[in-house]
């Protein structure tokens, strides 16, 4: 176990690693007349491309990084050892432009490219190409690729080798009548899904006949966006799932093996965000015939490198099935590293090279329990859409085992082109418990300002009891979103919320006035040694007490939508503490004592309670933009500075329910993005929830409805425009 433990340091190190860390295993002593990689390209960007680099420069091999021009300063391109532009923002003109990038390999001399996850990663058309080009493909062979990239042929090839599969359709025959019929043999509700690509995008759960056709050809636009493919297959819908998925592992010489299976059943608009390894409660029977499915599966198709094999488990009947196979590294893979010790991309690069698998499966080792959350800019209460914006602030956890998987640094920007995953939060403990308060510890310090996330969504799910008990499903959030979701119309919960911000906002009144108060004692305005009363030390004359107020403004997030002022009032007492009431009838005075440690960090002192808190500022276009984690809080406030701004600019940084004055019946964007579908034109008379017009962000859509009966008035966007978050869109009016 000792070796296996060094081997998790190694992969959780997030920078330079010493030679002795390489080779703690045999590997295979095989020769090749073929050169060994010396120079990768790594196709892709973010936290992919960092983690594929960091093992690269570890076995000393150079890397270059590709980008696109809203990539120029990312941190993936500081990373690598050199880098090239491939094109415009756009992923169609730069990251999925194959030709380009295969240009570039070769004139940077590489020998191989890399295509990490999404894009061109699960490309038969891109391996090949690589491999026209005299370029090592690092991944499995197009042949392979092709077959499990079709998920219709997928099926048809796991169904001859065995493997069980849902009831379906996977026809060539797309025409939307002949799917309708199909959909009705199936029986509803019906799953959609493209036959290529992954990560949720284009899938849809229709339940009655009549929403097939709108769900259809839905399915059809946001696939052919995200991969070029429209055509779609069908399936029975389970329901009451797991995705269970098993890690396979092949080399060129006929090897197959799997490295354990992982749990991703926990999603949001059918994409992962916690996933865990081993999976929970499951017997010793069940995973080694999930396993041995997972390998017949990869030997049907003559596989090498890196797959994955995933499955739906029916809860009710204890049944798995074919679900489909990712031939590449998935997001997810580092929840498999940490449990079995070995490091993926190192394997990739092995194979790559000709090289056998460096263990049989008898010698896979497997230890301890692994969880990943997925951090991701995103409006929770809107639904999870992707948000966008600056990370003025991000600061993340480490510890011994915590591994933090990131492309973006404090002061980068989240941009529409690209998903919106943050980072991947990592955690290893002895057993699943252990791992739990890891997890829960890491979330807690995950720090990010600047744009919404789903931290304290996390930290919510991974405290409910039936996630502690292991009993998930993909209908997980649905079936406990009362507990996940503060519903505003609880007077108790919206009290407590309303509390705890209280709270947080008279703590955060008394750093900032302690931090500006340390500050200026120690570097007065002018240089002047004579300060005025607040500034002095303490701020206290005799018959007097040096008071403030401050005006702090709630985002609450998790409540109505709406924000609420805070009004408090500061005393300085003669002992350097701080009085602070609020302006409401009946709330308690609060005694605080502040003391500012260093960046964010203070200790603070209230109600009997010494603790830790971190605050976060932040200023643009006079307003001051402050967050504090206390514990497993985190709350965000406002506060205006200086000059009254104009409601332009003010509206920009209050929630859209409470600032817009926009008439009745006017509909915003909810999210900054592309219009790919207008559907209707104005003046034309809709009802209550008709598809108006249809959205687009990071490879996501949106379809704007009508929020009443009526006729459509303003609409004045047309497709391929770009629209802000919060702009109008168009109203619906009696008339």
């Amino acid at each position: 176990m000792a070796s296996l433990a060094l081997l998790r340091r190694k992969l959780i190190s997030s920078r330079r690693l010493s030679p002795s860390h390489v080779r703690a295993r045999a590997f295979s002593e095989g020769k090749s007349n073929k050169k060994r990689i010396e120079k990768i390209l790594v196709a892709n960007r973010g936290e992919i491309a960092c983690r594929i680099t960091r093992t690269a420069r570890r076995l000393g091999i150079q890397t270059v990084a590709v980008y696109s021009d809203a990539d120029r300063d990312s941190l993936h391109v500081a990373s690598a050892d050199e880098a090239m532009r491939i094109g415009p923002p756009p992923p169609r003109l730069s990251y999925l432009n194959g030709a380009s990038i295969v240009d570039a390999a070769i004139r940077s001399g590489a020998q191989a490219i890399h295509p990490g996850y999404g894009f061109l990663s699960e490309s038969a058309d891109f391996a090949q190409l690589c491999e026209d080009g005299g370029l090592t493909f690092i991944g499995p062979p197009a042949s392979a690729i092709r077959d499990m990239g079709d998920k219709s042929a997928s099926k048809r090839i796991m169904g001859a080798a065995g493997v069980p599969l849902v009831p379906g359709y996977h026809g060539d025959d797309q025409d939307i009548e002949r799917m309708k019929l199909e959909a009705d043999k199936i029986g509803y509700p019906i799953l959609i899904k493209p036959t290529h690509g992954g990560g949720g995008k284009g899938m849809r759960i229709v339940h009655t006949p009549d929403e097939f056709v709108e769900s259809f050809l839905a399915a059809q636009r946001e696939a052919a966006a995200s991969f070029g493919v429209n055509t779609i297959l069908l399936e029975k819908y389970i329901t009451r799932p797991r995705h269970i998925e098993v890690q396979i592992f092949g080399d060129k010489h006929g090897n197959v093996l799997h490295l354990y299976e992982r749990d991703c059943s926990v999603q949001r608009r059918h994409q992962k965000i916690i996933e865990e390894a081993p999976a929970p409660n499951i017997s010793t029977d069940f995973r080694a015939h999930l396993g041995q499915a997972a390998v017949s599966a990869a030997k049907a198709v003559n596989y090498y490198n890196a797959g994955t094999v995933e499955f739906i488990v029916d809860t009710v009947s204890d049944e798995f099935y074919f679900m489909e196979m990712n031939t590449r590294l998935q997001v997810e893979h580092p929840v498999t590293e940490m449990i079995v010790g070995q490091d993926l991309v190192e394997w990739q690069i092995l194979v790559a090279n000709g090289e056998a698998l460096p263990l049989s499966q008898s010698q896979v080792p497997v230890s301890g329990h692994a969880f990943e959350a997925r951090i991701y800019a995103e409006n929770v209460q809107k639904g999870f859409l992707p948000a966008t914006g600056v990370l003025h602030h991000y600061h993340v956890p480490v510890s011994s085992a915590v591994r933090v998987e990131t492309g973006v640094k404090e002061g980068d920007t989240v941009s529409m082109h690209y998903d919106p995953m943050i980072a991947k939060l990592v955690v290893w403990g002895e057993n699943r418990a252990a791992a739990l308060v890891k997890l829960k510890d890491s979330l807690s310090k995950f720090q990010v300002a600047g744009l919404p996330t789903n931290v304290n969504f996390l930290l919510k799910l991974a405290n409910h009891g039936a996630f502690a008990n292991g009993n998930v499903e993909t209908h997980f959030i649905d079936n406990y979103k009362e507990d996940l979701f503060v519903d505003a119309n609880n007077s108790v919960s919206v009290k407590e919320a309303y509390e705890a911000a209280r709270l947080n906002a008279s703590l955060v009144a008394a750093c900032l006035i302690e931090k500006e108060h340390f500050i200026l004692a120690r570097n007065p305005p002018g240089g002047s040694s004579l300060l005025p009363i607040w500034y002095s030390s303490p701020p206290f004359r005799v018959h007097h007490q040096a008071k403030r107020k401050m005006e702090l403004e709630w985002d609450n997030e998790y409540g109505s939508g709406s924000s609420k002022i805070m009004k408090l009032t500061i005393t300085y007492q003669p002992d350097g503490r701080y009085l602070i009431e609020t302006e409401e009838n009946g709330s308690p005075v609060l005694e605080v004592k502040a003391t500012y440690v260093k960046d964010h960090y203070f200790r603070i002192e209230a109600g009997g309670v010494i603790n830790d808190i971190n605050v976060a500022v932040f200023s643009k276009d006079q307003i001051r933009h402050i967050h504090i984690w206390q514990g497993s809080y985190h709350h965000y406030f406002r506060e205006k500075l200086g000059l009254d701004l104009s409601e332009d600019e003010e509206s920009q940084y209050k929630p859209k329910v409470e600032t817009s004055s926009n008439p009745r019946g006017t509909v915003v964007a909810p999210m900054a993005g592309l219009v790919v579908k207008v559907l209707l034109e104005n003046k034309t008379r809709v009802e209550e929830g008709q598809p108006v017009l249809v959205l687009e962000a990071m490879k996501m859509e949106h379809v704007v409805k009508a929020p009443s009966s009526g006729y459509v008035h303003g609409l004045q966007v047309t497709v391929g425009e770009q629209v802000s978050d919060g702009s109008v869109l168009f109203s619906v009016k009696d008339q």
